[in-house]
């Protein structure tokens, strides 16, 4: 399904396989992907397989492309993924480096929670973040999520094991 949500600075859209090159600024970038559970892809072609492998259409899985309005630029994407056994939505995303610390993963986020929480309606969003990575603590705090547990998670390949914090917002079931 297409989706397309405006903010005042962003246009957050549905990423295909033709954002290979954009999204491959970021996902290769090893600086962005400290702390996430993927290795920073090696060429365009594996950005493109992981694009052409995700399902865009899935019912428990809002996930978005970050453009700004102003350059037209694809610079992140993130979004929310349903977990049955918790009765909540994660939150994940990612940014390109020269784009940290303007508050777009939160203004993103929150035009994406809001999204979900009329389609489908939100009783929790959670979050886990590396307890080093203070800048993903930061973005959870904008979004009005409290710390909840410690966790660990680690590197799709198992080579780093990571202690992290999880986060969690519960939603009053009127909102």
């Amino acid at each position: 399904m297409e989706r397309k949500i405006e903010t005042e600075r962003l246009i957050l859209r549905t990423v295909t396989v033709d954002d290979a090159e954009a999204v491959f600024q970021w996902a290769s970038d090893p600086d962005v992907n400290t702390y996430l559970i993927y290795m920073p892809h090696k060429s365009v072609e594996e950005t493109r397989a992981w694009l052409s492998s995700r399902d865009v259409n899935g019912k428990d899985e809002f996930d978005l492309g970050f453009v700004l309005k102003e350059t037209g630029e694809l610079v992140g994407m993130g979004g929310l993924f349903y977990h049955e056994d918790l009765d909540a939505w994660s939150v994940g995303y990612n940014l390109r480096k020269d784009c940290w610390g303007q508050g777009l993963v939160p203004e993103a986020m929150w035009a994406i929670i809001d999204c979900v929480a009329k389609e489908k309606g939100i009783r929790a969003v959670v979050g886990e973040f590396a307890k080093e990575n203070t800048k993903s603590k930061r973005v959870m705090e904008k979004l009005g999520m409290v710390y909840w547990k410690d966790g660990q998670y680690k590197k799709a390949d198992g080579s780093v094991v990571f202690e992290s914090c999880k986060y969690i917002r519960r939603f009053d079931t009127a909102e």
